[in-house]
């Protein structure tokens, strides 16, 4: 008989459907609720990528956090099985505490590997994203809210034999808080999977803290150049968000691969044109070491037996044939209108992109 005593966060208002918060309202195995945080310095010296997944149908929790410093990209993995204290956001070395929710939050790793011991904390207001939604064929495959952020980040961070002072005058802190459904490894092909192949994706999600304000931009095309998710958004405290149009972007990519070196995303309309440059500082793919598909030695959700914890150090240089299929988060230095920003380029393209040029699975850049 399956335990459905009341959870402790059964004591809170926050139901919002007449079940225990034990459950989700979905019978979905992909129901999901996860974060991540970035945080960079602002030479490209260091990107470290963190986050937290909860998998309630499968009964995961799972965490991660990698380190790119020079040629090398350290990771610490964690896995366990899903207990009833929602509240307690930690899995193996990893936690994430929210001292303030929407402000400020603690970030530790108390491994030999990597650790670091950061507070996050805001400087702008939490913006929404669009409301994503995906399908292959007639299913809903993917339904997914989010919200994004920005600020500023202290603390230390320690790997590989080096120490990095993280302060929030030389580092960037950008997150993203996301649930609802998302894909993990065990998802059924069949029929809808091969009458709906995926042809192409093309992907830009892109948060950018400047002094004064906050820009993000999101963009999701398929292989015709279709968008089926679209935003660009100025944030600016004291006045009404600003909506900048439709997001064009020509991306410059380093020859022989879809890796971007550099881009400039066309912002505004034709009364009003603007230029978001973009400057590549350091490259985490997300498929080597943070668990998100294509990755090979471990995945979002996937049960990995109690109390599992994995480290390894990847040597960057070497080639990663999978992180070519997945999406690759680039820190980056951003000027828009005079000023300079610093934030994320996450960026994703394979498979056939008509408007880049891109022909298929092995088509490059010349």
């Amino acid at each position: 008989m399956a335990d459905d005593r009341p959870v402790p966060l059964d004591e809170y208002p926050v139901h919002q459907v007449p079940l225990s918060m034990r459950h989700v309202a979905t019978g979905d195995r992909n129901a999901y609720d996860r974060c991540i945080f970035h945080v960079l310095d602002h030479s490209g010296a260091a990107l470290l990528v963190l986050g937290l997944g909860v998998y309630p149908n499968v009964g995961v929790i799972d965490a991660y956090a990698t380190l790119r410093t020079g040629d090398a990209l350290h990771a610490v993995r964690a896995s366990d099985a899903l207990g009833e204290d929602r509240m307690r956001l930690t899995v193996g070395p990893l936690r994430i505490e929210v001292a303030e929710p929407l402000r400020r939050f603690r970030l530790t790793c108390d491994d030999d590997l990597i650790s670091y011991d950061l507070t996050w904390t805001a400087g702008f207001p939490p913006l929404w994203e669009p409301h994503h939604l995906q399908r292959r064929g007639d299913r809903l495959t993917l339904e997914g809210r989010r919200f994004v952020q920005a600020g500023g980040v202290s603390g230390v961070i320690r790997a590989g034999g080096a120490e990095f002072r993280v302060d929030p005058g030389g580092w960037t802190g950008t997150r993203d808080r996301s649930w609802g459904v998302r894909p993990i490894p065990g998802e059924e092909g069949g029929r809808l999977a091969e009458a709906h192949p995926t042809e192409g994706f093309h992907w830009i999600w892109s948060p950018v803290r400047f002094e004064d304000r906050f820009l993000m931009v999101v963009v999701q095309e398929d292989a015709d150049g279709h968008r089926t998710l679209n935003d660009a958004t100025l944030l600016r405290d004291g006045h009404p968000d600003r909506q900048l149009g439709w997001p064009q972007a020509e991306i410059g990519y380093r020859s022989g691969t879809r890796h971007p070196e550099r881009a400039v995303v066309h912002l505004g309309g034709p009364r009003e044109p603007r230029q978001l440059e973009v400057e590549i500082l350091a490259s985490s793919p997300l498929a080597v070491g943070a668990g998100y598909p294509p990755a090979d030695d471990w995945q979002h959700g996937t049960w990995q037996g109690p109390g599992w914890t994995d480290r390894r150090t990847y040597d960057m240089t070497a080639d990663h044939p999978r992180a070519a299929y997945g999406v690759t988060d680039h820190s980056a230095r951003f000027r828009l209108d005079g000023r300079v920003g610093y934030g994320i380029f996450e960026h994703g393209s394979f498979g056939r992109h008509d408007p880049s040029g891109f022909t298929g699975f092995d088509s490059v850049a010349p």
